[in-house]
Formats: C-alpha cells, structure tokens, sequence
C-alpha cells in the first residue's frame, strides 16, 4: 500500500525521495490529506531511509523549511484577496469615526470651560453646527483642534465614497441589494468574504447585533430582529410589523448574492430582480 509523506513515497518495494528542496516540498505537503481516523506519526528513521536526511537534527531543520516555507506561501495568498483591501479601508473608516467623535466631544467639553453659556443643548446639535460654533469661538489650540476635526471630517467623506465604490467592485450583487458602504461594513463584520459567502441567512440577518442576541440567550430579552442591515432604507423605513418578515427575506437574498460575489465575483441581473421584486413584496403590510 502506498503512503505518500511529505519527503517521499513508501510502499512494499521501498521509498522514493521527492527531493530535499524546501520549496518543491512544501508544495508537496500541501497537496497531502490525511483523514484523523487514518493518521498516523511517522518516525524521522523513514525519512533516513528514504536517503532524504541523514541525522534527527537535520530531519527537524528540514522539516522547519517545509512548514515555514508553507506558511509564507498561504500568508502570502490571504493577502490576494479580492476583499482584502476593502477590509482595511471599512475598519479604517470604523477608526475615524471613533476619532472624530473623541475629538468632538473633548472639544466641546474644552470650549465649555471657556464659555460657560455653550449649555448641553448646544451639543446635541449635528457635529458640523456645532463645530462651525466652536471655531467663532475658539482661539489658539482649540482653533486648531477645531480645523483638525474639520479636516479628519472630509477625509472620512473621501474614504467613504472610496469604500461604497470599491465594495461595488468586490461585492456587486451584495452592493445593488442594500448598497456599497453597508455591504462593506457587513463584509468587516463577517471577516471577510469567503466567510460571508458561507454565512446563513439567519446569521447575515443578526450580524451586529451581538450585544442583543447575547443578551436574549443569557436573560431571556426578546431577540434581536436585525443588526447591520437595519441601516439599509428596505428595513429601517419598514412598517414596524412587518420589519422582522423584511429582515429575514433581505438576509437570505444577502446570503444568495454573497454567494455570487464570491464565486463568480459578477454582478446577475435576473438574481437581483427578482431579488428586489421579494424584497418589495415583503414590505407590504398584509
């Protein structure tokens, strides 16, 4: 019976190296599948036999090239993803958002101190009107603090017409569903495509809402009807009985394009009209 090993192959008439080359073996081994039922160790003594080492330690050390070599190799292929970019630009995003508004509210907070008639209801303003107060106001480093949150806000603008365009690339039928900038954000929340692709509709629905569905199985709260998805227009302008019946037919359409965006990474007219049309039909109230 023939037993193929990551430096040769053995049966009943001997070994037969496959060389000592790190590089051609670590290819080797990753065409190699074992079933755990079937596995079994295999002694450094059989790759001495085979005439590919000599002694344990040079057995090791070869076998070290092989796995680092193959690590390289797959680390190198993650970082060929067609999402891969567009996860970085999401969680980018995410990190600007949280900048700004730490920024925001410590500017606020400074520039009440200075001017005790800024009151609260100043601060429940949109952030744009009442950054615009704080600069008439503002001198010196709460001036520039001012610009600079001026600044980081039309950089996150740029950034995000860069992700809702690029998200139109990598995820086009995903994208037409529920558009660019929340298909990205429903990508980074998944980890990546592949992995979205894989995901149930039942699982895209409550993407989001971890805080809620954690709290439902551990105090009994009700359960969450949708997260991530809640932003899209389809769910959040949803007449409130029927909002959960148009978050589970949005979820599972999501699962069917994720699905297309990953293995045929092109856009399907017909899935998305009919898509759109069960999607339409699940927001009318009975």
């Amino acid at each position: 019976m023939l037993q193929r090993y990551w430096f040769g192959d053995v049966d009943e008439e001997g070994c037969r190296a496959a060389g000592t080359d790190p590089a051609a073996l670590a290819e080797r081994a990753a065409t190699l599948r074992t079933g755990m039922d079937s596995f079994v160790p295999i002694d450094w003594e059989v790759a001495r036999d085979c005439g590919v080492v000599r002694t344990r330690e040079e057995y090791v050390d070869l076998l070290r090239s092989v796995c680092t070599t193959l690590a390289r190799k797959k680390i190198a292929q993650s970082y060929q993803g067609r999402d891969v970019e567009l996860l970085q630009m999401v969680r980018m995003l995410d990190e600007l958002d949280n900048v700004i508004n730490l920024l925001q509210e410590r500017a606020a907070e400074w520039y009440q101190v200075t001017n005790p008639s800024f009151s609260r209801k100043y601060r429940s303003l949109p952030a744009k009107k009442m950054l615009g107060i704080i600069r008439k106001g503002a001198r010196g480093g709460l001036s520039d603090v001012a610009d600079e949150i001026d600044r980081l806000a039309g950089t996150r603008s740029r950034l995000m017409r860069e992700v809702s365009a690029r998200a139109d690339e990598v995820m086009p039928n995903t994208s037409a569903l529920i558009g660019g900038l929340v298909a990205a954000r429903l990508l980074s929340k998944a980890g990546g495509l592949e992995t979205l692709a894989r995901m149930p509709g039942s699982t895209i629905q409550v993407i989001g809402s971890e805080r809620a569905l954690f709290s439902h199985l551990r105090g009994g709260t009700p359960p969450p009807k949708h997260g991530i998805i809640f932003q899209h227009r389809r769910v959040h302008n949803a007449p409130r009985p029927v909002r959960g019946r148009v978050a589970r037919v949005l979820a599972a359409k999501l699962a069917i394009a994720a699905r297309l965006d990953y293995y045929r990474g092109e856009a399907v007219p017909e899935f998305l009209k009919s898509a759109q049309a069960r999607i339409d039909e699940a927001g009318v109230e009975a």
